[in-house]
């Protein structure tokens, strides 16, 4: 049996809608099981047969977690380890998903896995413990980094600019951070096919980069929600014009890294699988059943 914490997030709540697809059975858990108080876990834990937990909770409130540490390090770094500890005590495999925050941005070849980590701000310093808590308590564990992410359930960047292209005569948006926009979907699949392989030709253990293929920026990815979007007839207001900005004319408490693109040499040559590239992903995200126009108006 899989369990998933964070099942309401944007990311838990596709993986459990794909895991129910595939058939394969699973229960979840939401914030009301607090992957900080490890007695919670242990007494959700109890009377099931897991076998592999998939961490899907997180403090992602990146500019909060400035004044959130505690908060923040409580759901991002004591988290994973509780989850480590109870894996190792039932016998379960343990799959955390972190993130591309991790690293400080600086260059220009696309990180891997085994570059040292830099974070910037409280998010990423606290996201990058969470790995080394995992490490350091447990040895059968895969911990996958993700990008620039986004899905059907919650807010993120898609929805928002369709919504603001929509309602304004411009939008600024920042064209000096590179990286890969990710759909959730392409997290999952990679997870259930970890999943899938772990009882006949298991994966090896460790860390592993997944996102979509392919690299842009903010404003890149922008111009092209703009072109599908208008194409399939969710943009009403056509004559919007999205104009590139610097980093520094919209100064947030947390520091971006500037270059995030991440190296998925590493997890297509285990699962001999390839990743999409990230606009196919974007136009099967927006002409999807599942779009929630509400979220654009």
């Amino acid at each position: 049996m899989i369990w998933v914490t964070g099942c309401t997030g944007m990311l838990g709540s596709d993986l459990c809608r794909r895991l129910c697809e595939s058939k394969l059975d699973f229960v979840a858990s939401d914030s009301r099981v607090d992957v900080a108080d490890y007695s919670a876990l242990e007494s959700f834990a109890d009377g099931k047969d897991i076998d592999f937990i998939v961490n899907c909770a997180a403090y992602t409130a990146v500019d909060k977690a400035e004044s959130e540490e505690g908060r923040a390090s409580a759901i991002n770094s004591l988290g994973p380890e509780n989850l480590a500890r109870l894996a190792k005590k039932i016998g379960a495999k343990l799959l955390h998903v972190s993130t591309d925050y991790v690293f400080d941005g600086s260059g220009d070849t696309p990180f891997t896995e085994d570059m040292a980590v830099a974070p910037l701000g409280v998010y990423g310093k606290t996201k990058a413990d969470g790995e080394k808590r995992v490490a350091e308590t447990f040895s059968e564990y895969y911990i996958l980094r993700t990008a620039w992410l986004y899905g059907w359930n919650g807010r993120n960047f898609v929805y928002t600019m369709i919504r603001a292209m929509n309602s304004r005569g411009s939008v600024k948006v920042v064209d000096d951070q590179h990286g890969t926009p990710t759909f959730c979907g392409t997290l999952s699949n990679v997870i259930i096919s970890i999943i899938r392989r772990a009882s006949s030709n298991p994966v090896p253990y460790g860390i592993y980069h997944v996102t979509d293929e392919g690299e842009t920026t903010w404003f890149g990815f922008t111009q092209e929600i703009k072109r599908q979007s208008a194409s399939i007839g969710l943009l009403q207001n056509e004559d919007c014009r999205v104009e590139p900005c610097s980093t520094e004319d919209y100064p947030t408490p947390a520091k971006r890294p500037a270059y995030s693109v991440l190296s998925k040499k590493k997890i297509q040559d285990a699962l001999q699988e390839s990743l999409p590239d990230w606009k196919d992903s974007l136009s099967v995200f927006l002409k999807s059943e599942f779009f929630d126009t509400d979220r654009i108006k």
